[in-house]
């Protein structure tokens, strides 16, 4: 599970639980089992170039959001069944176990599962979900898996219930209100579609009678598939025990197959992660401008300011200040920062750091300690060192500034000469004057000065002046057209 706090409370109604918290639950369960998450599919209504499940939500593929609930719900073995693609998914998981099961045609849900039958034959129980359900939460997964087990049952399914069911299978029950089968839309009758119970897909299956009764599946439906849904009705007609967990679980089961609703996914799990922050001690001043990644660290008494996005492997101290409008991407920020208007991306910001507005820190940007860099300053693949200052206007790129350096406005190192870059380097207590160009390679010593609208191309020793300007020359009556 990737953020922590759910929006739509689950009814834990049917199974048993602890109360920890106001809002939180804990279901006493031992989890012993594989799952098996379907992910073989195109998805052509996506419109895309790409597999349906490597779509991010929140900075992240819905798959691996997937295989994150599967695991926090306990399980260890994981098996993908990929199809379209297959490399792409596979990549997401490069160095993890994760197991891979082929489904070459895409024949239906009932034929996916098949695929992964010698990878979990040897298995008691398995869980079978789909890879597309980005919201789906670990805590959801316990209740399932625990109902299962305390039921002893063949099979169970997570059903909820919806306002408007269209477009999912329905649970149909008889007068007893005792499972009978699951019937997809497009096969389901008009009494059928008035069903609002719906059907999850997602299953607790005891292996060996689920892949018996897979075994005896036909394709005689209305899209010449072979329906995973179906062994249900084999496997209560050979009098074997199927259960129905219905849980308020309307978010968890959100499957996507547009971009309407990928948009749909990524608001609800972003609302799910500013208020996992915002309770643990994140000031949010609107958290519906504000855009962060699942698995941002931030820490407490940091302020958000609106319209900032929050990305990748980020990670925030405490007690810092964001925004408006900055945009941090794989960075760590310190404690105490104070980052406005700005563009920070793969760099690393010490504590007590002043940084905008309008600045961009670029690729290996480093401030150490107490660094202060203004408004329009570009830093590239640098270091500036302790209680430095680089105030406007300045470019700073393959450069290491020691402490206690100023560099003023308009100065820029002159890095790169066509062919190859070049370093520069301004020890401890430099000033360097407004409008000097730097060119690399090129060493200012400790404590030295160059002069304003200098251009430095040789080194300047410890407390020295460097000074490079051309002789003022003033031509009398300029104005007055008397020009010789």
């Amino acid at each position: 599970m990737t953020a922590g706090v759910q929006s739509v409370p689950l009814n834990f109604s049917t199974v048993d639980y602890a109360k920890t918290s106001d809002n939180e639950f804990e279901v006493k369960s031992q989890v012993n089992c594989s799952a098996v998450i379907l992910a073989a599919g195109k998805g052509v209504r996506m419109h895309s170039n790409y597999p349906k499940v490597v779509h991010r939500v929140a900075g992240t593929p819905m798959i691996v959001h997937v295989v994150n609930a599967v695991t926090e719900a306990g399980i260890e073995k994981i098996t993908l069944v990929v199809g379209h693609q297959q490399e792409l998914i596979k990549a997401l998981f490069v160095g993890q176990e994760v197991n891979f099961a082929n489904q070459a045609e895409q024949l239906g849900t009932g034929h996916a599962l098949l695929q992964a039958r010698d990878i979990v034959q040897d298995d008691d129980m398995i869980l079978v979900t789909a890879g597309d359900t980005p919201l789906l939460q670990a805590q959801t997964l316990e209740a399932l898996i625990k109902h299962h087990q305390q039921s002893q049952a063949t099979a169970t399914i997570l059903s909820t219930r919806l306002n408007n069911p269209s477009g999912y299978g329905r649970i149909v029950r008889n007068e007893n209100g005792v499972f009978l089968r699951i019937v997809e839309e497009k096969d389901a009758t008009p009494d059928e579609k008035r069903i609002n119970e719906i059907n999850s897909g997602m299953y607790c299956f005891q292996v060996k009678e689920a892949f018996k009764a897979l075994s005896a599946l036909s394709s005689g439906n209305a899209q010449g598939e072979y329906y995973l849904t179906d062994i249900l009705e084999i496997l209560r007609q050979d009098r074997q025990r199927v259960e129905v967990l219905c849980l308020d679980a309307k978010e968890d089961i959100y499957g996507i197959n547009n971009r309407e609703q990928l948009a749909w996914a990524e608001k609800i799990m972003r609302q799910r992660i500013n208020q996992e922050l915002m309770l643990s001690g994140v000031t949010m001043i609107d958290p519906d401008s504000t855009y962060i990644d699942a698995g941002i660290k931030i820490g407490m008494d940091t302020t958000i300011y609106p319209s900032c996005i929050i990305e990748g492997n980020s990670r925030i101290g405490e007690g810092c200040e964001i925004g408006p409008g900055t945009r941090i991407s794989d960075s760590i920020i310190g404690n105490h920062v104070s980052i406005e208007n700005s563009r920070i991306k793969e760099a690393r910001v010490g504590d007590n750091c002043t940084i905008g507005p309008y600045a961009y820190l670029r690729p290996q940007a480093v401030l150490e300690t107490g660094v202060k860099v203004g408004d329009f300053v570009e830093i590239k693949k640098s270091t500036i060192g302790a209680g430095s200052k680089i105030p406007h206007l300045s470019y700073i790129g393959d450069a290491k500034l020691g402490q206690g350096v100023n560099v003023g406005a308009g100065t820029i190192t002159c890095n790169y000469d066509g062919k190859n870059k070049w370093p520069t380097l301004l020890e401890d207590g430099v000033f360097i004057g407004s409008n000097t160009n730097l060119v690399a390679p090129v060493r200012i010593g400790a404590h030295a000065v160059t002069g304003a609208g200098s251009t430095i191309t040789k080194d300047v020793p410890p407390q020295a002046l460097g000074l490079e300007r051309a002789e003022q020359k003033n031509i009398l009556d300029w104005k007055s057209g008397k020009r010789d």
